[in-house]
């Protein structure tokens, strides 16, 4: 490709710079849908294996793995069956444990989920690259009646330490039955992590135990026959049961061994659940979704590509006459095939380039919404090797485009092009 014809080229593009610059807005718009959707492919892929980090085993009663790590990790769904208490005595003191981490779930605050925890969950969880939790303002729990609130909970409800709270019964936005006999005291703000922690609150297993130590079969206990807080406070409150358990190992190579033992657990029936392998599992599961959004954005660029193709066919009535001249000065056809696939080409690059440069200022500006809002995580980084091949594929399938506008310039001839038709 010489350089006169690239002058040329982009020479004839400025001339019709109105009819180009359309057609260059048209395939950005694809593009940078094309790449948001990679992003946030790429995005949500992260979030999900983000979520939890440095948990070799999460236990809970048998079930389905993607179901046990949905109420575990993303609280979403209820557990079919409890832990014993004796069960998971039993599995801390087995040799190969190196710490635990059991949690309660069931109750709620104003929609967001309360999560029964013990000290070791705050020193012992972990998520994105094995980062530990952090308060933003205050301390984890310590008093019976204390609570340990996420960001996102905070935030929404304008809660700060030593905001008095009161938990509900079920999961839920709308509480039947309150527990305000015995209100909670807000002991600390966790600093944002981008998962479901945000949108919880923390409190004791002894707390859950003290709120339903008067409940019977699920029912709230009749009037005058309650149990206050101070008297709770001087009742044996160890827990009868736990919804689910996370396990730290003493080493990795131990994982399976652990996971046969628990699964094969005669007491009672225990599922054991490694967190990567159900992540993927649960992205598998959805993995649909992710191909049907690639589809529809290919389909836009494809779209805007017919759409060039449609207005380079309009012009070429038009630029009949350029083209005999061209032809006139010394051009040969292939000169006018090469000239219009330039043309296609250099659309296709400027769009692409415009469309990138779109989708990172919008990146941007939604990355930082996404995070608090939804604990997305949107990565705002080079491009990756794929997303320069899909630029690449881009530009290619814009030369490509030109090729039957080039073809239709090609075979007309000189005569053609200088004849007036009256």
């Amino acid at each position: 490709m010489n350089a006169p014809l690239l002058r040329l080229a982009l020479g004839s593009l400025a001339n019709r710079r109105l009819t180009a610059g359309l057609t260059v807005l048209a395939i950005a718009l694809s593009v940078a849908l094309l790449l948001g959707v990679e992003k946030v492919r790429t995005g949500a892929r992260a979030s999900f294996a983000n979520t939890i980090s440095g948990t070799d085993l999460i236990v809970g009663a048998r079930s389905g793995s993607i179901q046990l790590l949905l109420y575990s990790v993303f609280r979403i769904g209820d557990a079919a069956s409890n832990i014993s208490w004796e069960s998971y005595e039993d599995m801390r003191a087995w040799p190969e444990i190196a710490w635990s981490a059991p949690i309660s779930l069931g109750d709620s605050h104003r929609g967001f989920r309360v999560v029964g925890a013990t000290r070791d969950y705050f020193e012992h969880y972990k998520y994105g690259r094995r980062q530990a939790l952090a308060f933003a303002a205050g301390r984890p729990f310590e008093d019976l009646f204390e609570a340990a609130i996420g960001a996102d909970v905070a935030e929404e409800l304008g809660y700060a330490v030593g905001d008095r709270i009161v938990l509900a019964h079920g999961a839920g936005a709308f509480a039947f039955a309150e527990h305000d006999d015995k209100p909670f005291t807000i002991s600390g703000v966790l600093a944002p992590t981008g998962t479901p922690i945000d949108r919880s609150v923390h409190v004791s297993l002894e707390a859950i135990e003290a709120i339903h130590v008067d409940w019977r079969s699920g029912r709230p206990p009749r009037p005058g026959q309650g149990v206050s807080a101070e008297q709770a406070r001087r009742l044996d409150l160890q827990p009868k049961a736990v919804t689910a358990v996370l396990l730290g190992l003493k080493s990795r190579m131990a994982a399976f061994a652990v996971q046969r033992r628990v699964n094969a657990y005669k007491e009672e029936a225990l599922l054991a659940i490694l967190p990567g392998v159900a992540l993927q599992q649960l992205w598998d599961a959805i993995g649909g979704l992710e191909t049907a959004l690639l589809a529809i954005s290919v389909m836009v660029v494809a779209t805007g590509f017919m759409g060039m193709i449609a207005v380079s066919l309009s012009a070429l009535g038009e630029r009949r006459r350029e083209m005999a001249i061209l032809r006139s000065v010394g051009a040969r056809p292939v000169h006018i095939f090469l000239l219009l696939v330039l043309e296609s080409g250099l659309l296709a690059a400027l769009g692409a380039l415009v469309g990138t440069a779109v989708l990172y200022g919008g990146l941007a500006v939604a990355q930082a919404v996404a995070q608090a809002r939804f604990g997305f995580y949107l990565p705002v980084d080079w491009p990756t090797s794929w997303e320069l091949t899909l630029l690449g594929l881009v530009v290619a399938a814009g030369g490509l485009a030109g090729v039957v506008p080039a073809l239709l310039a090609y075979r007309r001839s000189l005569a053609d092009g200088m004849t007036i038709r009256i």
